[in-house]
């Protein structure tokens, strides 16, 4: 019997109107003869609410019993979807990622699956039942409960059509597939039909959210097939595979735009080997990742150290800086946080000359400014001020839309 993964986001699941549409679509797919494991996110904006409970309450709060808080959003959405599953006919029965098997790292708040223990859920398939799964949640070998961080019932989602090797695993959002630029921002915009796992991970990456970037890693990894469409509006919508024919004859797939980046600058600091080592350890130790990195000419025997980091992180990037900036020698750090990255993505760019040129070109003709720079074989990426983002996208998705 073919099994089918879905995943629903929380705008899917904001409401009772909204649960028993989603309720309809997996009843429907039960009923035309498939085995169902579904994993859903948090209603809407649950998990900001919680967030700000949590500040009501400390400004420093327990990493621990912040997983704890936020995975309760989860475990709402799994158990009313199995009663609306219940009021349609539709035996279900809803887990916890805990009781699901999900088995993490010790890093609460941004956990990794090391393990997923599918018995549980075999069993309650061979039961003919629908299994709802919360996302985003874990247990760890303290038997605490982590998250997988935000966009991890993707994750979870694809650990489980993964393990369970599912015929198909589909990701239900608010939008009915992959666009080449967000369609709210450009209105002209087109649904690609189907993307590579490469691609799509370098679009997730660098900030098109509408999945999440280790779910994409994950499902590359286990060539897992996925298909992106829409909760509201029952059309076909994207798939993202290893390796199709350029059918669309696309040069570039996408334009992404990524307003959670930080600027990091450390002055003056002596142009030594393993200076690069001593910053970057620090910032790994951490878990903060570092992306375009530029280091300027020595003058003076000292030299400007100057990469980017999500600005998420850049208050803590700052501090831990500043703590050892005697162990760098260097005279100053500087944290700038109005920038935004704009980046193509294509893997026809590796055939074709002149992409960069032509993306140069249009940010030329829209005034924008170019920062920093970075590229890899299937993107290209500028670090721009936050407030041309708009026009840098729009600009860039013209010169390419043919």
């Amino acid at each position: 019997m073919p099994l089918i993964v879905q995943k629903f986001g929380g705008s899917s699941v904001r409401d009772r109107d909204r649960i028993f549409n989603v309720a309809r679509i997996v009843a429907n797919t039960f009923n035309a003869g498939n085995d169902v494991a579904v994993v859903v996110s948090a209603q809407g904006d649950t998990t900001d609410d919680l967030l700000e409970k949590a500040g009501e309450i400390t400004h420093n709060p327990s990493a621990r019993e912040m997983d704890v808080l936020l995975s309760s959003g989860e475990q709402i959405s799994m158990a009313l979807l199995a009663m609306a599953l219940g009021e349609l006919g539709c035996p279900a029965v809803s887990l916890t990622g805990w009781q699901a098997g999900f088995e993490t790292n010790r890093s609460y708040g941004r956990a990794r699956i090391k393990n997923l223990n599918t018995e549980r859920i075999a069993s309650e398939l061979d039961k003919r039942r629908v299994v709802i799964v919360a996302g985003f949640q874990g247990l760890n070998v303290n038997d605490d409960i982590t998250t997988l961080g935000r966009g991890g019932s993707d994750t979870s989602a694809v650990a489980i059509a993964a393990a369970l090797r599912a015929d198909r695993c589909q990701i239900f959002t608010d939008v009915d597939g992959v666009y080449t630029a967000d369609p709210r921002l450009v209105p002209n915009a087109k649904k690609l039909q189907v993307i590579s796992f490469d691609e799509m991970l370098e679009l997730a990456t660098l900030g098109a959210q509408v999945l999440n970037n280790r779910s994409v890693e994950l499902a590359k990894k286990f060539g897992v097939e996925l298909e992106v469409l829409s909760s509201l509006n029952p059309v076909s919508g994207t798939i993202v595979r290893e390796g199709y024919d350029m059918m669309e004859g696309m040069l570039i797939k996408g334009v992404a735009k990524d307003t959670n980046v930080a600027v990091v600058s450390i002055l003056d600091v002596p142009d030594v080997p393993g200076m690069s080592f001593k910053v970057f350890s620090l910032l790994g130790q951490k878990k903060i990742n570092v992306d375009i990195i530029l280091q300027s000419s020595g003058r003076g025997g000292n030299k400007d150290l100057i990469f980017t980091v999500p600005a998420s992180d850049a208050a803590i990037a700052h501090q831990i800086l500043l703590e050892n900036l005697g162990r760098f020698g260097g005279k100053e750090v500087l944290v700038d946080t109005n920038v935004a990255k704009v980046s193509i993505v294509g893997a026809g760019m590796q055939s074709h000359s002149g992409v960069a040129a032509k993306m140069f070109e249009a940010l030329y003709e829209a005034n924008v400014n170019v920062r920093m720079i970075s590229t890899s074989e299937i993107k290209i990426s500028v670090l721009i001020d936050a407030a041309e983002a708009d026009r840098a996208v729009v600009a860039i998705h013209a010169a390419f839309e043919e």
